[in-house]
């Protein structure tokens, strides 16, 4: 029989699940199964993992175990999550989610390959399309105001629930996460809030009244369900976003992944309100075995007794919050915050947080089937940035977080007439 690689669908959406199957194999041959993705800069990512055909000739990554490569165990999807950058402290990043696809190139050998070699030709290889924008989405670019984003709506006439989506202290524009959200039926406006465009080159404040007119911007927008929005936002955003449920009547459901629930390094202004940051020591940051910083080991314990200036006062919050924390995180101990934070809700008679904590994940909790990003590069430091997370784990924890956080939205905003 002629061997064959087997993968659908060969088209989706980049957080939907693939299914991978070899055949016509020799009876309990050991295969190699590559993955190769080019990034937009030709930035080259692989994973491996090597499979045991079955008595029929057949390797299916749903039920067989791989026996080692990048990873080990039943792990259908494990190709995609563990794909590593070939130069090290690359972080893959989808850039321009509309119009092109990350297209990942799979190879399977009869033989275990340990090397990359020009001579060994695969004895068959699949290419799968991972798409960040699903059928029908729009994006429109946002220039209203002071505000500077890009808005994405679902197919339909809406009206739909609408979403501020925000990344950290890298700053621009990051719209991948936007993109998948809408191709879920939310209307989401991913916000640049320094480092793009017009906006501030460095962030010196956070000035929380540029946030409240995205809010309102989001909500005149006639496709956006009435009358609240919600907020996911990660490390220095979800610093933000937690701030905006705080302070902004119009933000109902929030969600944290990874923040503090204290003000950091900069002062968070609103109206005449002036939150004074607690500053974190930067000198004392320890190197890791990598030679990437870690940054945890310094930003203030937050078990300790804080500047209650500096505390956002969660227990004003109107909405909902959920906090997702990753228990490896080595940019900032985000469990002790977000279950300080929740004791601070407690402690007022509020019972509207809940905390998803994953054990061996890291800082950077994105989309399924992304590959954990354990350090990369970030600008004004000198070296790479330790974000952490074990990579298995981790993929866990993405996947189970994308259906935790799209079930908190659908339950807690104003859903239209129209059912999603």
């Amino acid at each position: 029989p002629m061997i064959q690689l087997i993968v659908t669908p060969s088209n989706a959406l980049a957080d939907e699940p693939v299914s991978i199957r070899a055949t016509g194999l020799p009876p309990l041959q050991i295969v190699t199964i590559k993955a190769t993705l080019k990034d937009e800069k030709e930035k080259l990512f692989q994973s491996k993992a090597f499979y045991k055909a079955n008595e029929a000739g057949e390797v299916d990554l749903e039920q067989a175990s791989a026996l080692g490569g990048d990873y080990v165990g039943v792990h259908p999807m494990g190709l995609f999550w563990s794909l590593k950058p070939k130069r090290a402290f690359r972080r893959l990043m989808k850039k321009d989610v509309m119009n092109s696809p990350f297209c990942i190139t799979l190879d399977l050998y009869d033989s275990v390959c340990l090397i990359d070699s020009a001579t060994i030709r695969p004895k068959a290889c699949q290419m799968v399309q991972r798409w960040f924008a699903g059928p029908g989405v729009q994006r429109k670019q946002i220039r209203e105001g002071r505000v500077r984003g890009a808005l994405f709506l679902p197919p339909g006439e809406g009206p739909f629930p609408g979403i501020i989506d925000m990344f950290g202290s890298i700053g621009g524009l990051i719209e991948f996460r936007a993109s998948l959200l809408a191709s879920h039926g939310f209307a989401v406006l991913a916000l640049a809030y320094f480092a793009y465009e017009d906006l501030p080159d460095k962030l010196l404040e956070t000035d929380l009244e540029y946030f409240e007119e995205a809010a309102n911007f989001l909500l005149a927008h006639p496709k956006i369900q009435q009358p609240g929005i919600g907020v996911i936002s990660v490390s220095k955003g979800a610093e933000i976003g937690l701030a905006m449920a705080c302070y902004l009547k119009q933000v109902v459901a929030t969600v944290c992944i990874n923040g503090p629930s204290v003000v950091l390094d900069i002062p968070l202004r609103y109206g005449g309100l002036v939150v004074t940051p607690i500053q974190q020591a930067l000198e004392r940051a320890q190197v890791h075995t990598s030679g990437a910083l870690c940054f945890r080991s310094f930003i203030g314990d937050p078990r300790i007794k804080l500047n209650p200036q500096s505390i956002l006062p969660v227990e004003k919050a109107q909405g909902w919050l959920l906090f997702i924390v990753g228990e490896n995180d080595e940019c900032l101990d985000s469990k002790a915050f977000a279950q300080r934070a929740m004791d601070q809700l407690h402690s007022h008679g509020r019972s509207s947080g809940r905390m998803l904590a994953y054990p061996g994940a890291g800082h950077l909790i994105e989309p399924p089937y992304s590959p954990c990003c354990f350090a990369s590069w970030h600008s004004g430091l000198a070296n790479p940035l330790l974000w952490g997370g074990e990579p298995t784990a981790h993929a866990a924890a993405q996947e189970h977080s994308w259906q935790e956080i799209r079930k908190f939205f659908k339950q807690h905003l104003p859903q239209s007439r129209s059912k999603l």
